[in-house]
């Protein structure tokens, strides 16, 4: 059963359709974020849209997959930044949804997709080719995020959650350190069930 899903997983058909989602997700995050974009400092561009950004990264790793490659640096980024991200927005939507009492057809949207991320990176972790170097480069990248975002205030604005933004910020760094030790658990500790997308 579970070589049978890892069959499809890699088979031609799905991953263009994942990456047509992907796509698609992405370009529709970075015009989500484009009234917080236009009022960032462009120093601070590149950690802002942090979801579309994870969604980014995974795209390029389906192409790679779809030429029969394997750009580590990049599954590792993506691994990390999906699991990462789309725990976070979840989270956050039922923040929100327990402050206001109310779960809108938009938060109910953004949980299901980004669930949705954090699951689609793990779900291809067996093809990846992560090494312990590329997940440093990536801690370092990931840690340095949350810096941007909790010590010079460029995190994705809730405004309703406002209020509770140190506690988002202390939940937030446990989160990465989580899913790092998750990527180096599934993709590089994890030797027995290394497969290849050709």
């Amino acid at each position: 059963m579970i070589h049978e899903l890892f069959y499809i997983l890699k088979s031609k058909p799905i991953l263009w359709s994942m990456l047509i989602i992907n796509v698609l997700g992405t370009a529709y995050g970075y015009y989500w974020y484009g009234w917080q974009l236009e009022d960032t400092a462009p120093v601070f561009l590149l950690f802002v849209p942090d979801s579309p950004t994870a969604s980014l990264f995974f795209c390029f790793v389906l192409i790679a997959f779809l030429l029969g490659k394997n750009w580590p640096l990049l599954e590792a980024l993506a691994a990390v930044t999906l699991f990462k991200y789309g725990i976070w927005a979840v989270v956050m939507n039922i923040m929100v949804m327990q402050v206001t009492g109310v779960l809108s057809p938009i938060a109910l949207m953004l949980i299901l997709s980004h669930f949705g991320m954090a699951i689609e990176g793990l779900l291809y972790s067996p093809f990846y080719r992560i090494k312990s170097w590329h997940l440093i480069l990536v801690a370092v990248w990931t840690l340095h995020n949350d810096v941007i975002d909790y010590v010079f205030g460029q995190m994705p604005r809730y405004s309703i959650l406002h209020e509770y933004t140190l506690q988002i910020g202390y939940f937030t760094f446990w989160l990465s350190i989580a899913s790092l030790l998750l990527v180096y658990i599934l993709s590089i500790r994890n030797t027995r069930t290394k497969l290849t997308i050709q």
